[in-house]
């Protein structure tokens, strides 16, 4: 369907609104069950687009905005007290004491007045910022109170700042007390967790898996027990600026790394791309401790060799090429280490892709494969240089892009990368994202507070189609427009000030679509989600300030058809 007809027919709907649907008044709503809720009949996700972003006003807050058949209920913030509050002992001989879900023990949650930070003095505690987002359902989970029934419904996350990294567990049936569940803070050798940014479930190997974005940092797998188990497992997978990581229905990792490169003299505000998209093939499916760790390389249309890593220009003819609409590149994957051949010692794997001639990428943080595809189809996303003045602009990718991999089969050798949208300034810094529907995909931002001040606008969350021809000028449809809570506003007053190390405005991030279904049945990408049906939940993480984590919800009685 034409992209025009797909907003006229939003637009219809919108205006059509929202009947009322029976229901017993004395009964709760189940949030898992709102009835036909903003869903076709085929399936398209289906809403009044957010006319704007949120402008970014010195001094001011603001509130997130939902298109008005949505609303959305916080399953946890910062201030929510941890039920098991964790003290490590830090490789300098100090103790460290995390008692809040999303506050280290080192400062207060709110700076005291006329307070100012300095080399050596916090003003606030360090910001932990949950960042990707599991939810799975589950039974016999028990935690800290073995006298507690902790429900079925859970949401996991790591934390991508302060000390230590920890590893949470929001029991969305509990009660207060028993809100949020540390499972683990150190690994299985007694060493604290280090900060965490993605997170899967792997149903083959049983495993919960958590990425680092740090190349000198352990990739991790955890178990679902409590206390977790946590095992460093870069042996076999690596190190790397790994973000993103999902599974595939023959049990490979596919992982996406951002990893920002330099910046040449040429292009002082253009970043040359740095990063890799990697692909672990296990060597039994039920373990991820052995296996060959592969990179994405895509074959140049200019000189018909691999398009390799160049530490001097942001935006080589290749470059450009991979952001033109209607070009297609042929790709293969490359083993870089092999643990029959190289064994198990950690390693980094950013170097052992430029080592292998690999194609980068400018800072890709996620991908998802698309549903009814069988895993054949995977749309990654690039960040881009998050800079209103990069020199490279549009043409080289310097606001980002959305690509799409395309091959045979999940394992398959080979296969063709094509350009999905070229992002612009409004457009631009994606980050997490996850399918609405078999066609939609939902990629939000997090651009960062030198391009919100410099377009004078906060973060969005756009819905994609992957049926539409972008090259003809369509742009995606705004689900969410992010504000910036009272806390984020403080924060971002006080950036640029010696000793603050606490991000700024607020990024949208783990934004997570799932059934929870365990079984490899639940794999992202498996099947077609059915959001608000079905036990199909839409979560997302207001990261920074307050840290939020949301679940989005449907008004019941909205209702409507939309042919794909």
């Amino acid at each position: 369907m034409r992209f025009s007809k797909a907003l006229a027919l939003f637009s219809f709907f919108a205006a059509a609104g929202c009947t009322s649907m029976t229901a017993d008044p004395n009964q709760p709503a189940d949030p898992t069950t709102v009835v036909q809720a903003a869903l076709g009949s085929h399936g398209a996700l289906q809403f009044q687009p957010v006319a704007s972003a949120n402008p970014k006003v010195v001094g001011n807050a603001a509130p997130n905005v939902l298109p008005p058949q949505f609303f959305e209920g916080p399953v946890a913030q910062g201030s929510t007290p941890l039920e098991n509050p964790q003290t490590v002992t830090l490789a300098d001989g100090t103790t460290a004491t995390a008692a809040f879900y999303g506050y280290d023990g080192d400062g207060p949650m709110l700076p005291a007045p006329g307070d100012l930070p300095s080399a050596t003095h916090k003003v606030e505690a360090t910001k932990t910022e949950p960042d990707k987002n599991t939810y799975l359902v589950l039974s016999g989970q028990t935690g800290p109170d073995a006298s507690y029934d902790y429900g079925t419904h859970f949401m996991f996350q790591g934390h991508e700042l302060g000390t230590p990294g920890y590893i949470t567990r929001i029991n969305l049936d509990a009660d207060g007390a028993h809100k949020v569940t540390v499972m683990a803070a150190t690994d299985s050798t007694g060493a604290p967790i280090a900060d965490i940014d993605g997170s899967t479930w792997d149903p083959f190997a049983q495993k919960l898996i958590f990425t680092t974005e740090n190349a000198s940092a352990p990739t991790y797998q955890a178990s679902l027990s409590f206390p977790s188990v946590v095992d460093d497992i870069s042996g076999s997978v690596g190190r790397g600026g790994y973000e993103g990581v999902q599974n595939d229905a023959d049990g490979n990792l596919w992982i996406v790394e951002d990893i920002g490169g330099s910046k040449p003299a040429a292009t002082p505000h253009s970043k040359v791309p740095n990063s890799f998209i990697y692909r672990f093939v296990p060597k039994h499916k039920d373990s991820l401790t052995e296996g060959r760790l592969q990179v994405l390389s895509a074959t140049s249309l200019r000189t018909g060799t691999a398009i390799v890593f160049q530490s001097a220009d942001a935006a080589t003819g290749d470059i450009v090429d991979l952001h033109t609409y209607g070009k297609s590149f042929a790709t293969s994957w490359v083993t870089i280490h092999d643990t029959d051949v190289d064994g198990t010692t950690p390693f980094n794997a950013n170097l052992a892709a430029k080592a292998a001639q690999a194609t980068p990428f400018k800072r890709p943080e996620n991908g998802q494969f698309r549903p009814g595809s069988n895993f054949k189809e995977f749309y990654f996303d690039e960040t881009g240089d998050t800079d209103a003045t990069t020199e490279v602009g549009m043409a080289a990718g310097g606001f980002g892009s959305i690509l799409k991999l395309a091959q045979k089969s999940p394992s398959a050798d080979t296969g063709t990368l094509s350009l999905l949208y070229l992002s612009d300034i409004v457009h631009s810094g994606f980050d997490n994202c996850a399918f609405v529907s078999k066609n939609q995909i939902v990629f939000v931002e997090d651009a960062g507070d030198t391009l919100h001040t410099q377009r004078n606008a906060l973060d969005s969350a756009y819905v994609f189609d992957v049926t539409v021809d972008y090259s003809q000028g369509a742009q995606p449809p705004r689900f969410l427009a992010e504000g910036r809570d009272a806390s984020a506003t403080i924060d971002s007053g006080f950036g640029g000030l010696a000793g603050f190390q606490n991000e700024g405005d607020n990024e949208i991030t783990g934004f997570h679509v799932s059934n929870g279904d365990p079984s490899p049945r639940g794999l992202l990408g498996a099947s077609t989600p059915r959001p608000f049906r079905d036990g199909w939940r839409m979560f997302y993480n207001q990261q920074h300030g307050d840290n939020f984590a949301w679940e989005v919800l449907a008004k019941a009685g909205c209702e409507g058809a939309l042919d794909d």
